[in-house]
């Protein structure tokens, strides 16, 4: 059996304070760097796929940037640079551009993404994965099982009674797309 083909999307977080017109641009910067470092040796890496087949560009609101560090915790004091901070320390590939125009300042953030990120219809969240699929092997739930599942906060969820179901979860989904999920969850486009 084929494997299924996922979409993909290319996603970018830009400064608030651009014009629209400059954020395209930067992510255009931002995604010829992601290119350049992925693809120009690698003629199977996933930017191709994307490049042939998807083209479906995402830029979203990265906030500010900030090449500045807090004092003591060295935590980035620019949302855009967190941002690419957390990608890093996540391992997710990613690419960046920092305008020389603006004084080098972080412009854009880049990576691809395939639709466990964004598609919650074939891969649902851990709740709706849980009522879907899990528990109907296990019994037929009732109307007020499914509320008090879905008011259950996650974590008691994943820890007390589904502990197996939440580890298929993340195989399902993956981990890094998990966390990518948690990223983009409730950012505006830009």
């Amino acid at each position: 059996m084929e494997e299924k083909q996922l979409e993909l999307r290319a996603y970018f977080f830009v400064p608030y304070n651009i014009s629209s017109m400059q954020r395209g641009i930067q992510a255009k910067h931002a995604f010829d760097e992601y290119l350049l470092k992925y693809g120009r040796d690698n003629p199977e890496h996933i930017v191709w796929d994307y490049m042939k087949n998807h083209k479906t560009v995402i830029i979203l609101n990265g906030g500010t940037t900030n090449i500045r560090r807090e004092l003591g915790t060295g935590i980035s004091l620019g949302s855009l640079n967190q941002i690419g901070d957390s990608l890093l320390e996540n391992e997710i590939e990613f690419s960046y551009f920092e305008e020389p125009d603006l004084n080098d300042a972080l412009t854009a953030v880049c990576f691809i993404a395939d639709e466990r990120v964004w598609n919650y219809e074939d891969y649902p969240d851990f709740v709706n994965y849980l009522i879907q699929t899990e528990l109907p092997k296990r019994k037929i739930l009732t109307s007020q099982e499914i509320i008090e599942i879905r008011m259950t906060p996650l974590e008691d969820l994943q820890i007390i009674d589904y502990a197996i179901e939440y580890h298929r979860w993340i195989y399902f989904i993956g981990e890094k797309n998990i966390f990518l999920r948690e990223l983009i969850r409730g950012k505006k486009l830009a």
